[in-house]
């Protein structure tokens, strides 16, 4: 309508539309507080949402990295325990009087009696 046309229409100043245009601001009112609190609230738990998926996110990175640290300790396990194993059969072999003195022959050079060595140089070392 033009703004012409609606000074050419009066206003009903009755206590019925009086009733009427306060029931209606109260009604608006009303629908603007129920907005502004459920902004609020989706706000809010928005915020919550957030701060829950970061933390679990956290969480997971540090599962991983724990789980990985675990997996490398179980290998470093094994090869500790094939290094045991290893030691264990050496410690072995070191009470048997043959393979003392053959590892004596190998590394120092010691010979049994009318036996001679020969060293025979490396093909590395002729460099």
């Amino acid at each position: 309508m033009s703004a012409a046309r609606k000074k050419n229409i009066a206003e009903i100043n009755s206590d019925y539309s009086k009733v009427k245009q306060e029931q209606y601001m109260k009604q608006q009112k009303k629908r603007r507080g129920l907005y502004r609190r459920l902004s609020l609230f989706f706000v809010i738990v928005a915020v919550f949402g957030i701060l829950i998926g970061k933390t679990l996110l956290e969480q997971r990175a540090i599962l991983q990295e724990k789980q990985d640290r675990k997996e490398a300790v179980e290998q470093e396990l094994v090869q500790l325990e094939q290094e045991q194993h290893r030691l264990e059969e050496e410690i072995v072999k070191l009470n048997d009087d043959e393979y003392i003195a053959k590892i004596a022959r190998r590394d120092y050079f010691m010979s049994e009696d009318g036996e001679i060595i020969f060293n025979i140089p490396d093909d590395s070392s002729s460099d």
